[in-house]
């Protein structure tokens, strides 16, 4: 597990599903760059029980995270052509049909080992032979990755822990706070509070490159 706050978030091209039922190719987060802020999470399979409750809560929230310029991209490991399927049926059903935003396939799983949220290794046995350990899927990671491509938050949990879509609202707020005071946000800190001023190296240089 790797923490990536700070760093570049990986790059990648990947199929992916958009609009709820269109496939494209080559998809990346590199079009944000310079446009928008990213909210890129990882769920661990489609036709799942806590994973549909998770992706529809994102899409209920979607207008919310536009009107704040932000990309939502959802990811796991299933196929493009499962992910179109399970968005072709009814939430009432088990699926997620309504959302829009992107879901990419990482088929290959290099997107989730990149972002450090692959559960499972891989290695060859003495036969060369591919040799698994651990599900090989994703686990529950979300990254806030801000418009020069850095992961500004990220957050990981278990498969049983669903993730609190108002508080990657927050969060963002907070970013975004920050970004255009330069002032920093406390515990506990929401929308509409005030910031407070800091003189920290760290923070003068992030505005300084922003």
């Amino acid at each position: 597990m790797s923490v990536l706050v700070g760093r570049k978030a990986p790059s990648f091209k990947a199929s992916a599903v958009v609009n709820g039922n269109q496939v494209v190719n080559d998809f990346s987060l590199d079009q944000f760059l310079g446009k928008k802020h990213v909210l890129f999470f990882f769920y661990p399979k489609d036709f799942t029980f806590v994973c549909p409750t998770e992706l529809h809560a994102f899409q209920n929230k979607l207008a919310e995270f536009e009107k704040r310029n932000v990309a939502v991209v959802a990811c796991s490991t299933d196929t493009e052509e499962s992910h179109w399927g399970w968005l072709q049926m009814s939430k009432d059903q088990g699926g997620i049909k309504g959302v829009t935003y992107p879901i990419v396939a990482d088929t290959t799983k290099t997107i989730s080992d990149d972002f450090g949220v692959l559960a499972g290794e891989y290695d060859y046995d003495d036969e060369g032979n591919l040799v698994a350990s651990g599900p090989m899927i994703a686990y529950r990671g979300l990254f806030l990755i801000d418009k020069s491509g850095t992961v500004m938050h990220q957050l990981v949990n278990m498969f049983p822990l669903g993730r609190n879509v108002d508080e990657a609202l927050r969060m963002v707020d907070a970013l975004q706070f920050f970004e255009e005071n330069g002032e920093v946000c406390p515990a506990d800190w929401h929308k509409g509070a005030e910031g407070m001023k800091a003189t920290h190296d760290g923070v003068a240089n992030y505005l300084a490159k922003h």
